[in-house]
Formats: C-alpha cells, structure tokens, sequence
C-alpha cells in the first residue's frame, strides 16, 4: 500500500517553505511596528471553549470540528479558529488586569476543520491573526483593519478590496433579529434543513448560507444597517472616518454577518479581485466581538480581531504573480578532495556557519566536475576548493562564481577573504 496524506492536508516542501518564510517574516514585522506582541495558544482545546465560544449554531461547532475523548474521558476538540482560544488565554492568566492596556497579540497557528476540500480550502490549514482585548475605542477597529490591509500591500497584492459592515450593538442585533424571523418565516419550509433551525436560535446566520444563497427572499431580506441604533450608528462612523483620514479605501455590504457567533459591531472582510483567483474570494475575515469574554467565563472586555488564511494569502500572491525576493542561494561551497581535506574542510565550515555565512559541501563523493554544477545550482557565491597540494602549501582556491575568477588565499586568512567577497557582493 502506497501511503499518501490525508485527503484535505498537504506536504509544504522547501521550494513552498521559503515563500511562506518570506510572508512570515513581512507578517512578524508589521506587527512589531503595531506593538503587537506573538500569543501561542495549544493545538486542541476543551470543546467547551469552542462550543461557547464560536456558538453552538455554527456550522464549526455543528459539523466541522475534529472532537475525541481522551483517555480521561475529556471532550478534546483540535484548533477549528483562532480566536477564542486567545480569549480563553486572556481570562486564564488574567490579562484583563494587566497595567498597560489594551492587550494586543498575533499568532500563527495551524487550524482543523472536517469539511470539503477545495482549493484554498483544507482540512488542516494554517492562519496568522491579530487579536486586541481591553479596548471598545472605534480607533482599535480601524488600526486592526490597517494592519491587515498594509500586510497585504507590504507583500505586493495590488487586486484587493476592503468590505465593511456594523452589525450593532446587543440592542441593535435584536431589532435585527426580530426582522429577520418575520421576514423568512413565509418562506420557512422553502430553505434548507440548517436555515430551518437557525431561524428561532440565530436567523442572522441563514443570511451566510451558502445553500440558499440565491433563493429570492434572501435578496429582500432586512439589512443590519437599517436596524443600528444611535450608538451603534455614531460607533460605526467613527471607524468610517479613522479608514478616511488613513487613506483606506473600503466598500459598504450590509449583507455581510461573517459566520461566527460572537461578532458585533464592525465586521470587515478583504477580498481578492485577481484574475482567475477563484470562486472563494475572500483572503481575510473578522470583526468586533465584544461579550466573547463572558461567554467564556472572564470579565467584560471588549475585543477584536482578524484571521488571515496563509493558504489563500500564497494563492493570491501566485494570482498576481508577485515576485518575491527570495534567495535560495549560500554563501560558500566547499570542494574536498582527499581525506586529510574533508577533515579541513568540516573544521573551516563549522567555523564560517558559526560567523554566520550560509555554508555547504558535497556529501555524495563526487567528482570535482560534479560539485561544480551542484555549486552552481546551489547559486553559491563563492567555491573554495582545498584538495592535498592546498594542505601542503597552506593555501587553498577561491573562486568567486559570478565571475569565474579564482585566486589562492591563505588558509589562515580564509575567513576575512570570504567576509571580504560577501560585502563587495551586497555592494
């Protein structure tokens, strides 16, 4: 039997790695400049925190999440989100307390949902968010929603849109909901088994159905902005006016919910408009979610956040063909050749990986022809080749590769020379 990865993962092999290392690193300094500090939360969960948290009416919590008992009869359920997670972390160690206010973290984590595969969409996929506890200042929704969209042009995206809903405050939501159960209940029996039972427990969620998306009513259905109270109405210009003084384009869809419980207030999603990207267009989804910290049995404190997926971020750089400066290439490529030249070789190479150079040789006992042409596809910079003649003399061949020009250097100097030809090729 010929073993294969599960059906909805998949291998990242280097030639993949060194793209989602790049975008990391653009990610991790973002947030250093927006003093957000890295949370790393566990790979599985009590399910409780995930059944309070996302909400029991979700299709996560409903059909999605890879649940088991462990061996002291625990329900365990794997990371399906990132966010309450960050919430259950932030009521356990009592961050609410802490003295600088308020809490602003990010993390990188691998996430796991049982649903159907499809591009962009796996079952073990791997998300990087942003989340800040403490705060209801409008202008925390809008610095969240300017790190995300600086994150994307930071990585060259150029076909990318911002939308934005408010979905109200709690009196907000209700006036809402109200509207909604009266607006779907004539056509109740005409939408799918899942929008029957949200329409008593949470009718807003019939809105993100994927089902029924195009049934009529659903285009006549009330909008969340028609429902926005005073201060649901002030809050949501607010925001409206911090994304316009930082330039930050944005389009208004009072059709978007997002597809979790938990949200109120400001919900934003970024969109791809790339070319032949896909029918799933959305690359980033989130929103305020004040009250999650109650649910999961903390104090009240305000929160919002964003999850971004890594998976769809690289499907979109590739839709826009961005080129990124990557570099694959070492340092220094030693050639050995005899045994007394190995052991050399293996002491000066320890020796520059300690200093920092990116370092290799040949492993397979090749000819000196061979290493040549695996020098080069290793783009090294420099090949230093040291065979019997070299130890006797103590001096041994560089060659710069760019330029095919060689010259003997003494062995003892070899690691100022090398460090000499590194600079003058940066420069």
């Amino acid at each position: 039997m010929k073993l294969k990865v599960p059906r909805g993962t998949t291998d990242l092999l280097p030639e993949d790695t060194a793209t989602w290392q790049y975008a990391e690193r653009i990610l991790k300094s973002l947030c250093e400049s927006y003093n957000y500090k890295e949370i790393r939360t566990p790979l599985f969960e009590h399910t409780e925190v995930f059944q309070r948290g996302v909400g029991d009416t979700t299709d996560i919590v409903q059909k999605e999440m890879y649940e088991f008992k462990d061996r002291g009869g625990r329900s365990i359920t794997l990371r399906p989100e990132g966010t309450a997670p960050v919430v259950r972390a932030y009521n356990e160690h009592k961050m609410y307390g802490a003295a600088v206010q308020p809490t602003k973290w990010y993390y990188f984590a691998e996430m796991y949902r049982y649903e159907r595969p499809q591009q962009g969409r796996m079952r073990q996929f791997h998300q990087f968010g942003v989340e800040v506890l403490g705060s209801e200042d409008p202008s925390v929704d809008a610095e969240v929603i300017a790190l995300a969209m600086t994150a994307y042009e930071k990585l060259g995206l150029k076909n990318i849109k911002l939308i934005l809903n408010s979905l109200g405050d709690s009196e907000s939501r209700k006036a809402h909901r109200e509207a909604l159960i009266s607006h779907f209940t004539p056509h109740i029996d005409e939408l799918c088994s899942d929008c029957q039972s949200r329409l008593e427990n949470n009718p807003l969620r019939i809105l993100d159905c994927k089902t029924d998306m195009h049934h009529p009513a659903m285009k006549t259905a009330p909008e969340t902005l028609d429902f926005l109270n005073e201060t649901s109405n002030a809050y949501f210009e607010k925001v409206k006016a911090y994304l316009d003084v930082m330039n930050i384009p944005y389009t208004i869809d009072p059709t978007l919910v997002r597809g979790l419980d938990y949200y109120n207030h400001t919900a934003f999603e970024i969109m791809s408009d790339a070319e032949g990207f896909g029918a799933i267009t959305t690359l980033l989804g989130g929103g305020r979610y004040n009250g999650l910290t109650e649910q999961l049995g903390g104090p009240e404190s305000p929160g919002i956040g964003f999850g971004m997926g890594l998976e769809r971020l690289m499907m979109a750089l590739e839709s826009e063909e961005i080129p990124l400066p990557i570099d694959d290439s070492i340092d220094v490529y030693f050639i050995a050749l005899g045994d007394d030249a190995q052991l050399e070789t293996v002491k000066l190479m320890q020796s520059l990986r300690q200093k920092g150079l990116k370092v290799d040789k040949d492993y397979m006992g090749k000819k000196m022809k061979a290493q040549l042409k695996n020098a080069n596809r290793l783009q090294a910079r420099v090949v230093v080749i040291i065979g019997e003649n070299e130890l006797e003399t103590g001096y041994v061949q560089v060659r710069t590769m760019s330029t095919g020009e060689q010259k003997e250097v003494s062995i003892s100097e070899l690691d100022s020379k090398l460090f000499q030809l590194m600079e003058e090729k940066q420069s």
